[in-house]
């Protein structure tokens, strides 16, 4: 039996990756964990630059002479608050949902059914030749069908279910709808290890509604779309295989 060269130079490679990681971590024995120098951003490798939308120029006219007031302006003070697209703003998502429900549902019938022919033009008589019958048991043709059927059905369901979601993140305003709402959306990502938390907030706000500090709560918030997850060792671990996950929708049983 011959060896592919191909393994083999996979093996001394993952050999020699591990011994370099073990000749690292020997020679960190004692000491503090080092810290990254200061680096240039936009001169790592893989860096892209950030696109977002952006809001229409503005013009903006200067002020007269001996004067702060600003032609066309509609307040001695510029609101700080997110208004056009590109603003950002702060969410603030407090989620504290219980709901607890029993539910017992209870059927029952009973069915007893008896036909007869005691009387068919004297024809009743003849019975005896049709159906089968014996001296110890002889044909009745009072009782020639007799139907007894029970039926119990009986089903017990509960809910428990309590949920809390606390957070506050950042939102950019990503369009302006033509009765002046704004559409917003916010994603935030945190990586622990080798695991990333996700959250992800959308909706549509009114600008009346954000706070003068330039945040604004979820119950204010229309079409408000939450979602919190995460993708890492640690969730792919607790998913099923895909191959059990085929089978659970296949299988009838």
């Amino acid at each position: 039996m011959s060896i592919r060269p191909f393994p083999l130079t996979a093996l001394f490679a993952v050999l020699l990756l591990a011994g370099c990681n073990t000749i690292d971590r020997l020679s960190q024995v004692g000491k503090a964990p080092p810290l990254r120098p200061i680096e240039n951003p936009t001169a790592a490798p893989g860096w892209k630059p950030v696109t977002m939308p952006m809001p229409q120029p503005e013009i903006v006219r200067p002020a007269g002479a001996n004067s702060l007031w600003r032609s066309g302006a509609r307040g001695f003070f510029r609101d700080q608050r997110a208004r056009r697209v590109g603003d950002i703003l702060t969410i603030e998502v407090s989620i504290a949902d219980k709901a607890q429900l029993d539910n017992e549902t209870s059927r029952g019938r009973t069915n007893t059914d008896s036909l007869g022919l005691t009387d068919l033009f004297g024809f009743e008589n003849k019975l005896q030749k049709v159906f089968p019958s014996s001296d110890a048991k002889p044909l009745d043709p009072a009782s020639l069908v007799a139907a007894k059927s029970d039926m119990l059905n009986k089903g017990v369901g509960k809910v428990d279910r309590e949920e809390t979601i606390d957070l506050k993140m950042a939102a950019v305003i990503v369009q302006v709808l033509p009765n002046g709402n704004l559409v917003v959306q916010g994603r935030q990502e945190v990586r622990v290890n080798y695991e990333v938390r996700e959250v992800y907030v959308a909706g549509v706000v009114r600008p009346e509604d954000i706070s003068p500090d330039n945040s604004i709560r979820h119950d204010k918030i229309a079409e408000l779309r939450v979602a919190y997850g995460g993708r890492g060792q640690i969730t792919d671990v607790q998913q099923p295989r895909w191959g059990a996950q085929v089978l659970d929708i296949l299988l009838p049983y």
